[in-house]
């Protein structure tokens, strides 16, 4: 199979096209060939060699999330078929023809969208599902902050927390970032170069932040009493000073996670809460793909500037 390989860590020409075999599948697995997959941040750090994969995972193929049809199933496989269209959350592998799954990784293709669609909502949905609702525990009618308001998790994040009944505010880079995300249901929307959230916000109960460093003080001043502060990445470092006094005295919950490395049953048990409550909503179209550009594979360099550049808003998609 032709596959998209980091040849060394590197600058975004480090991914070239190479011939792989295809992959081998457990019993538990299906194997699928593939007709889109995302690109996402975690992507870029391991092209750049810090982010490495999980034992078993593929060390040279990036990508974790794809779309397509399942050509071969595990012999324990109980729920899928041959010729089954679904979108999977993977460990590895994902910008190749073919990728193996576990089969409670995968999803049906939600009725009406292509695979192109289907391919831009495994990595941020899990994500945002465990985060947001499981471990932030978001209510509906409280209020919701999104650092980072239109990238790929921003965007499932405010339509998730939306249509499960929260209020939404922002930060964006840019004006035009800001009314992109207001057009998809933020309530408030805040340009970070403009103004301080940290002068602006209160009340604040769930935080999904994905920012880090110098943004945490600002964070815990927004938060209301008893609020909760996820973290899921650190793009503005991972050392912080902060006031725990400001901790106690809100009994705020500081938590966060890495969702790649978790077990199959983890990540399934998120793929049956989506399937429950977010799947009928994209279906309904109550909750839309938002799709920035599509590359051929053989553009996967071109695909990681872009992602790197901060330019986009919604996914970035390769097809096969």
């Amino acid at each position: 199979m032709k596959a998209i390989v980091i040849t060394q860590p590197g600058v975004p020409d480090v991914l070239q096209i190479a011939e792989r075999p295809q992959p081998a599948f457990a019993a538990d697995e299906v194997l699928i060939k593939v007709a889109a997959a995302g690109v996402n941040r975690p992507d870029v750090f391991q092209r750049k060699g810090n982010y490495p994969p999980p034992a078993g995972a593929s060390a040279d193929i990036p990508g974790l999330e794809i779309a397509g049809t399942i050509v071969e199933v595990g012999a324990a496989v109980t729920r899928w078929k041959v010729g089954d269209k679904v979108c999977a959350l993977v460990s590895g592998g994902g910008y190749a023809e073919y990728c193996n799954a576990p089969e409670g990784q995968c999803l049906p293709v939600p009725d009406g969208l292509s695979f192109i669609e289907a391919a831009s909502l495994p990595e941020t949905f899990f994500t945002v599902w465990s985060n947001v609702f499981d471990r932030g525990r978001l209510k509906p009618g409280e209020t919701l902050l999104v650092h980072g308001g239109s990238s790929g998790i921003g965007v499932a994040a405010i339509q998730m927390a939306k249509a499960m009944g929260s209020k939404v505010v922002i930060t964006a880079g840019s004006d035009n970032k800001c009314k992109f995300c207001l057009d998809l249901g933020a309530g408030q929307a805040i340009n970070y170069k403009k103004e301080n959230f940290a002068d602006t916000l209160t009340g604040i109960d769930v935080i999904l932040d994905m920012i880090g460093g110098d943004y945490t003080p600002g964070n815990l001043k927004v938060m209301a009493d008893e609020g909760r502060l996820v973290l899921i990445n650190t793009m503005k470092g991972k050392d912080v000073n902060v006031d725990l006094s400001v901790v106690m005295r809100k009994r705020l919950t500081i938590t966060g996670s890495m969702l790649r490395a978790r077990e199959v049953a983890f990540k399934a048990a998120i793929a049956r809460n989506l399937e429950e409550h977010i799947w009928p909503l994209l279906a309904s179209g109550q909750i839309k793909p938002v799709i920035n550009s599509v590359f051929p594979v053989s553009e996967a360099a071109d695909a990681h500037r872009l992602m790197e550049s901060g330019g986009h808003m919604g996914k970035i998609i390769l097809i096969f």
